[in-house]
């Protein structure tokens, strides 16, 4: 019985090694992305959402592809006179059951770009840390309009208020709380899309 036990035990440790084949195919991606991600940054400068792309750069969690991905989901930030229309545009607005005097808001209305969407509730948990900026975020701030920078932090400071007051007070569960940051970072986005 304990030889039983001690090949599959054997067997099972082979099995949590990864394979030189697993470890080449995950190298490969590794590299294709470096590669999908260089010639998106060079393709960028020449693209007529440039100067949006690089506002939106100055936030905590949104790199050059989530920028330009919220570019091409949303086009135009400047077609939207508030921002609250970009929340609604994006789905992350609760939907509102309104009876006489009741009103009961429910979840999400999840209208609009998914992807938009999803790249502001991934950028939404980057709140969840002390505000700082650090090397990689300074270096992309540098160079840009410092009003765009005083946005960026001002929102750094407030989401992660937000943060903490929803998920360590309210108790309320993680994904509530990134969805509710997302609403808010979308409109700071808005704010520093529209400065001019």
């Amino acid at each position: 019985m304990s030889a039983g036990w001690a090949s599959s035990a054997s067997t099972m440790r082979s099995r949590a090694r990864p394979s030189s084949t697993t470890c080449c195919a995950v190298e490969a991606l590794a590299h294709r992305r470096r590669t999908l991600i260089g010639a998106l940054e060079d393709a960028v400068p020449a693209s007529s959402h440039a100067a949006t792309v690089a506002r939106l750069r100055c936030f905590r969690g949104i790199d050059t592809l989530s920028a330009a991905g919220l570019c091409a989901e949303v086009g135009r930030f400047e077609r939207f006179s508030k921002p609250a229309l970009l929340s609604g545009f994006l789905g992350i607005v609760p939907c509102e059951y309104t009876s006489d005097q009741k009103r009961v808001q429910g979840s999400i209305t999840k209208a609009g770009p998914t992807h938009a969407r999803r790249l502001l509730v991934e950028a939404s948990h980057h709140y969840r840390h002390r505000p700082v900026v650090g090397q990689g975020l300074a270096a992309r701030q540098a160079g840009q309009d410092p009003r765009v920078v005083a946005v960026a932090w001002r929102a750094q400071r407030r989401l992660n208020a937000r943060w903490a007051h929803l998920r360590q007070r309210r108790g309320k569960p993680t994904g509530t709380v990134a969805v509710a940051c997302a609403r808010e970072l979308a409109t700071f986005c808005w704010e520093a899309a529209t400065l001019d």
